[in-house]
């Protein structure tokens, strides 16, 4: 299990991604617009600077729905690659079958 402290901060991370995430678009929109003025483009610059680091969505990082585990995330399952070798060994994942030759 990873600790508390990492998922919880990611969870809150992911929430603001949400929260932020059409103000952000929309100055991103008018920072990009080359037709506009230079002042009216780095204003907009200057406000989304100020909207929060961890708005970004790159700051979200992948982790386990199981574990909490940040490596080996599979996106499809949505979990760590020991987590889906433990869960689809014990049948718990529908239409995932464990190989043997």
């Amino acid at each position: 299990m990873a600790k508390v402290s990492s998922v919880e901060r990611n969870l809150k991370r992911q929430r603001l991604v949400k929260k932020y995430e059409a103000k952000r678009a929309e100055l991103k929109a008018i920072a990009r617009n080359k037709e506009l003025p230079v002042e009216e483009r780095f204003a907009a610059q200057i406000k989304l600077s100020e909207i929060p680091r961890n708005s970004a969505p790159s700051r979200v990082r992948n982790r386990c729905q199981v574990t909490g585990r940040p490596r080996g995330y599979y996106r499809k399952m949505k979990m760590s690659r020991i987590a889906l070798r433990e869960l689809g060994s014990q049948g718990l994942l529908p239409g995932l079958v464990k190989s043997s030759w």
